[in-house]
């Protein structure tokens, strides 16, 4: 019969110091994914790979070992950003005014834009690797059209509303926003109270024909 007290000491072992690399690579992952949100937000998601992992302090291979490609480390970086995304579009449907929910929508997308200049552009980049990510932005798409039927149904939101102005209000957000400085967030409430009355139903009057804009048009001057 084996010897029990034997077995119990063995599993008790471990190989030496394999707590301590768990503990490293943990903590080099999260030292990667704060330096890349950091450059993300200021230079964009075309920011080269060295200078994130210098930013980091570690070699590019171990930002390599952490994430193989660049996707998985653009998706990573913003799936946070992605998640509070959809939770604002989920809490605007649930909003029993639908206008009100719309412009909740619209100022607080034109407020992330602003304080990030990464994640528009990351959030319209196709991953086809990153089925999670795809499939989270669906949902934030699908939820957004949803938002603004029944802003239009409501009567809040005027008729003529298309798809391509929301990309319009994000390209002028955008442009607003780099040009500001320390000021974009100013910058980008005031632009959004001004085009959501331009939105309402009971100020407007007609307009030129939109634009054929996608919104793989906005991001940046990176896009």
């Amino acid at each position: 019969m084996p010897d029990q007290t034997s077995q119990k000491q063995k599993q008790k072992q471990k190989p030496p110091g394999h707590g301590a690399l768990r503990a490293d690579a943990q903590e080099n992952r999260d030292r990667i994914l704060r330096a890349a949100r950091e450059a993300f937000a200021a230079q964009g998601i075309d920011v080269p790979v060295a200078a994130i992992a210098r930013r980091a302090g570690v070699g590019v291979a171990t930002l390599y070992r952490r994430f193989p490609t660049r996707d998985s480390l653009v998706t990573e970086a913003f799936a946070e950003e992605l998640s509070h995304c959809v939770s604002v579009l989920d809490d605007a449907l649930a909003d029993p005014d639908p206008w009100r929910g719309f412009c909740t929508v619209i100022e607080k997308v034109c407020l992330m834009q602003a304080a990030d200049r990464g994640f528009t552009q990351a959030f319209l980049t196709e991953f086809p690797d990153q089925a999670d990510f795809a499939r989270e932005r669906s949902r934030a798409e699908e939820n957004l059209a949803l938002l603004v039927r029944r802003a239009k149904d409501a009567g809040g939101l005027r008729q003529d509303f298309e798809p391509s102005d929301v990309t319009l209000l994000l390209l002028a957000n955008c442009g607003v926003t780099v040009g500001s400085g320390e000021d974009a967030a100013t910058a980008s409430r005031r632009l959004a109270a001004y085009l959501l009355q331009a939105f309402r139903a009971e100020t407007a009057t007609a307009l030129p024909p939109p634009a054929r804009l996608d919104l793989r048009r906005v991001g940046g001057p990176s896009a």
